[in-house]
């Protein structure tokens, strides 16, 4: 048995937990996700606990879930041990967690999931009383309402489902929700008089067309003798996300399935709606435990799992995402999306030549679009291979038909590997014709403003594009730079090294933008200050080219009367 100071021990551990973030990095244990997990210095029960919360933070849940059991299993009664226990496998899928889970009366998604067991085994008596259990706090205050109907509709009560839902269909806070759900469980339920009515509701009080929506309202268009209908309104996701666009034919090919099949399916859509939810609101761990609990209950869950995958890889972790993905068959009407998403993960991942194959592969199975191209000239670009991006883009360009607003990207970025290339002339057509798709993209006219400013060149229109920028995107430090940039080129010294601090303020790790305040003061008179920001510009990781360019600066400190130009690349967005 564990020893009184071991106890203690542990719990000096669990409310000092600030403290494993700063621990040092020793002798590292693998982790699944790819990642190496620190082997802390400290032995027993303490020592799994800190390498559990640090596997934790790393979204390496499989690692963190052993190393807590295994100290639950030296502290059986360390409630805060418990929890985390029960997380880690419940974001690891263990099976462990339900264990646990019914260890943990208060702990709402130890609920949750327990609510779910229970729906699976089509015990919905018993989730119904669970979910009506549940204090309306949190999380459980938007979901409640939703899992109640559901369990009633797994139980056949279509019409207790419905009444539940009423209210909140009717009310004004987050209406377009529970319409939607109101609508999947008539649609279920083989009430389509109110299925109809709802789904209207639902598109018109959403709050903007989202992959889920649109998918389940083309479907009931389509099952429903509307398939036109059904075809516009896949066609109107593409219009709000490019993305989507190469799956587009595949959507409309499966429109007619049903996008919840039974009632298991309704929890794990509400899930989803709260984990998007959340998402907005950079709550990520509240979008991970609620995708997880998702797919808990339908693993085959493709918008769940691309959801998280997304998380996981915005959170660090592309080698968890790829994981995540694997699943997904080549079958699913989204798989084209999801091969452009692992390609992402898989460069991020640090196998760029894997991921350049895949994006090669996409374009010659998907011929007409534009977008693996698209994708693969990004990637050669972000490694400086800028004669081969242009190649990419020249092909994706080609594939477009009569460009209209929503391919200004394309020219947008074969401009900058142009103008990267030395290629000035091409580049500034090719901006200039991104500016004509799109004449108030503050990124275009902050790159064309810049270049302009950079080269001494149509200085006055340089300046209205640059003002209209800030109009546009006020709190952009890079676009604050550019303004600083210009004004320093026009004489106006003064504003240009308030607009440079400024610009430093808002992205104070960007080397350029620190160079160019070096060169203002410089301007200004204020030496010493300059040189202290070429130095602290040079110890910022700046590309080959600006390091050249700050050295030679700090070179000829003594002597120095004109700050040499730099490139406009580190404000590409």
């Amino acid at each position: 048995m564990q020893s009184v100071s071991s106890r203690r021990r542990l719990s000096r551990m669990i409310v000092l937990l600030g403290m494993a973030a700063a621990a040092p990095s020793f002798a590292a244990v693998p982790a699944q996700s790819g990642r190496k997990v620190p082997k802390l210095p400290i032995d027993g029960a303490p020592g799994e606990y800190l390498a559990g919360r640090l596997a934790l933070s790393q979204l390496d849940s499989e690692f963190a879930a052993d190393a807590f059991l295994k100290a639950l299993a030296v502290e059986p009664g360390q409630m805060d041990l418990l929890q985390q226990a029960f997380l880690a496998c419940l974001m690891s899928n263990r099976p462990e967690a339900v264990r646990l889970a019914r260890e943990l009366p208060d702990n709402q998604a130890a609920q949750l999931l327990l609510g779910g067991v229970e729906a699976k085994t089509g015990n919905w008596d018993a989730a119904e009383q669970r979910f009506r259990a549940m204090p309306r706090q949190g999380l459980t205050q938007f979901l409640q309402p939703l899992l109640v109907a559901w369990a009633q509709q797994g139980a056949g009560r279509t019409d207790a489902a419905l009444a539940t839902l009423r209210p909140l269909t009717e009310g004004q806070r987050m209406r377009g929700i529970y319409a939607m759900h109101a609508a999947l469980i008539a649609d279920l339920g083989g009430r389509p008089g109110d299925a109809g009515r709802l789904y209207r509701i639902a598109q018109s009080d959403y709050g903007g067309i989202n992959l889920r929506l649109a998918r389940i309202v083309a479907s009931w268009q389509a099952r429903t003798g509307h398939p036109a209908d059904a075809h516009q309104t896949l066609r109107a996701l593409t219009d709000g996300n490019d993305d989507m666009s190469i799956a587009l034919p595949a959507l409309i090919a499966s429109a007619g399935s049903r996008p919840v099949a039974r009632a298991t399916d309704g929890i794990a859509e509400a899930y989803l709606a709260l984990a998007a939810a959340m998402r907005q609101q950079d709550q990520s761990d509240s979008s991970m435990l609620l995708l997880r609990l998702a797919l808990n209950l339908r693993p085959d869950f493709t918008a769940a799992r691309m959801m998280m995958a997304e998380n996981e890889a915005a959170g660090g972790n592309p080698a968890q995402a790829l994981h995540t993905l694997a699943p997904i068959p080549a079958t699913d009407p989204l798989s084209s999306v999801v091969r452009l998403r692992r390609a992402a993960f898989t460069d991020r991942a640090g196998n760029s030549e894997d991921a350049e194959r895949e994006l090669d592969q996409l374009a010659r199975d998907y011929p007409e679009s534009p977008l693996p191209l698209a994708q693969l000239g990004d990637l050669l670009r972000s490694k400086n291979r800028f004669t081969d991006a242009i190649g990419a883009y020249d092909r994706a360009i080609t594939r477009v038909q009569a460009p209209q607003r929503s391919a200004w990207p394309l020219f947008y970025a074969r401009g900058i590997a142009e103008e990267r290339s030395k290629d000035w002339p091409r580049a500034q057509a090719d901006l200039e014709r991104a500016l004509q798709l799109s004449p108030d993209q503050p990124y275009v006219l902050n790159y064309l403003g810049y270049s302009w400013a950079d080269q001494g060149e149509h200085l006055s229109q340089a300046r209205q594009m640059l003002t209209r920028a800030l109009e546009l995107r006020p709190t952009d430090g890079s676009i604050v730079d550019s303004l600083g940039w210009l004004q320093l080129r026009q004489g106006d010294t003064k504003a240009a090294v308030q607009s440079l601090e400024r610009a430093v303020e808002m992205m104070p790790e960007d080397a350029t933008i620190n160079g160019h305040l070096g060169d203002a003061y410089w301007a200004a008179g204020r030496k010493q200050e300059a040189q202290f920001q070429w130095q602290r510009a040079l110890v910022l990781n700046p590309d080959a080219d600006e390091a050249a360019r700050l050295e030679t600066k700090l070179r000829n400190y003594a002597t120095q009367t004109e700050a040499p130009g730099t490139t406009a690349e580190h404000r590409v967005q």
